[in-house]
């Protein structure tokens, strides 16, 4: 074995180590980091300019779809 095999095992063993229910949370925190920078996101940034819908900012979207993967993967 060439010594990359031997710190690609070692990095393996170490990640190994972690329980699946602390990458869950995180991979979930990351989520809801995502979400609430979305969501303070500038309606001048996420909108097109002079429109007065809701439906067109895609701040609205982009939070229901966020919201959605945070609870399909808190569910699973």
């Amino acid at each position: 074995m060439t010594p990359l095999h031997h710190i690609g095992e070692f990095l393996r063993n170490l990640l190994l180590l972690v329980p699946l229910g602390v990458v869950r949370l995180l991979f979930l925190m990351l989520l809801v980091g995502l979400l609430v920078w979305v969501l303070r996101l500038p309606n001048s940034e996420t909108a097109p300019e002079g429109s007065s819908k809701p439906f067109e900012n895609l701040k609205i979207w982009a939070a229901l779809a966020l919201g959605i993967q945070i609870l399909i993967y808190s569910i699973l």
